[in-house]
């Protein structure tokens, strides 16, 4: 058996997020693995994760997810401070032996000391965004609510503490190299996954008219909503269908922009089968995982180079349905989203193999994630074995 399969690995999130998917990945790798979190065991079975895996800390958490759930406005940073504290004191309370904690960057900071104090845990830190001072800059120059001075505080302490920080994109490893680049070598990319049950590849191109570009995310300022809607005016008959909640930007009253409040992600694979190119025009995204979505259900993308569009060239048919266009800048993005519709209308936007579409996967992604850890495992080992021989 080799090293991967030995590992001892717990993962401690807040909901489901992407970190349930790892867990259910390693476990399905053979991996001793422990996800804990305030998901009920029931929905954790839904998508995949077994209950044996699952350590669920909601119990000790109701009160602060009700408030979370059914009054989300209300003193929103006193929450948050309650709520980090609170899954601290609940992860640290069950956790069970690890060789490896892996937790959400900002959320844990408490259990992931005592991971390493009690147990001798590498700790790894899930950075699904840019350093967490460029995220606050990014942010501040829109006038978009950014993260707390408490949740700065916090990342940063785990940055510190942290023996891998695994991010999904290379834009935000230069985020790191640009305030921090002594953490460089800690950063892992892993580019996240995508079911592809949930998201089968079409076998048509939607009708000729109108040619239709999609956006699937909340309609706000740090998606870029503003910059997409001057990109999709400059296109004459282009049509925009956005699927997703609107946040702080007006929704353009045009017959040319349609609006779908939010659906349920199975529900997602209809709107992808309705365009011909999906656009991603955010500001600040540390990886679009409806970039995965999009392509692995058959469209050619546009997104901004601060979204992870280019980490999914990973092979030459998905480069070329990939187009990445300077964050900002309308104009790059109107003339990429029409030479992707052009070619989709001419027919030129051929099926992907399979084998390109796995590497877009769920079990691509944890078995990216599991090699890196049985290659810090055995560089570990190997260095125990040097000192060792050292020391006599």
């Amino acid at each position: 058996m080799n090293h991967k399969l030995e590992l001892k690995i717990a993962i401690a999130s807040l909901g489901r997020f992407f970190v349930l998917d790892l867990a259910r990945e390693l476990d399905r790798l053979g991996t001793h693995t422990r996800f804990y979190s305030y998901v009920p065991v029931s929905r954790g079975e839904k998508f995949g994760l077994r209950r044996q895996c699952q350590r669920s800390v909601l119990p000790l958490l109701v009160p602060l997810v009700a408030w979370q759930y059914y009054l989300p406005r209300l003193w929103p940073d006193i929450h948050e401070r309650f709520m980090f504290h609170a899954l601290d004191a609940a992860v640290s309370a069950r956790l069970e032996p690890c060789d490896v904690f892996v937790c959400m960057s900002g959320a844990y900071l408490g259990a992931a000391r005592y991971a390493k104090r009690r147990y001798g845990a590498q700790i790894w830190l899930e950075r699904a965004s840019r350093h967490i001072l460029s995220q606050r800059e990014i942010l501040a120059e829109v006038g978009a609510r950014g993260p707390t001075d408490f949740t700065v505080a916090r990342e940063l302490a785990g940055y510190e503490l942290a023996d891998r920080i695994v991010v999904p994109s290379s834009h935000v490893v230069e985020s790191f190299r640009e305030k921090a680049p002594h953490l460089v070598p800690k950063l892992f990319v892993n580019p996240y996954g995508v079911d592809l049950e949930q998201f089968p590849q079409r076998h048509e191109t939607p009708p000729m008219t109108p040619p239709t570009v999609l956006f699937v995310g909340g309609w706000s300022i740090r998606k870029g909503a503003d910059v997409l809607v001057e990109a999709i005016r400059k296109l004459g008959g282009v049509r925009l269908l956005h699927v997703g909640g609107i946040v702080d930007v007006p929704f353009p009253d045009d017959p040319r922009f349609e609006h779908v409040d939010p659906v349920p992600q199975w529900r997602l694979t209809e709107y992808y089968r309705r365009a011909h190119a999906f656009a991603l025009a955010s500001r600040e995204d540390g990886f679009g995982m409806v970039l995965s979505q999009a392509l692995a259900s058959g469209l050619p993308v546009v997104s901004t180079d601060m979204t992870g569009g280019s980490d999914l060239r990973l092979t030459p048919a998905l480069a070329d349905r990939i187009a990445v266009t300077p964050v900002g800048d309308a104009d790059a993005m109107a003339r990429a989203l029409q030479i992707m519709i052009d070619r989709a209308l001419a027919g030129q936007v051929p099926q992907l193999a399979d084998a390109d579409r796995n590497l877009l996967s769920w079990s691509a992604y944890g078995a990216r994630y599991a090699r890196e850890l049985a290659e810090c495992r055995r560089r570990s080992e190997a260095t125990t074995s040097t000192d060792a021989a050292s020391a006599r």
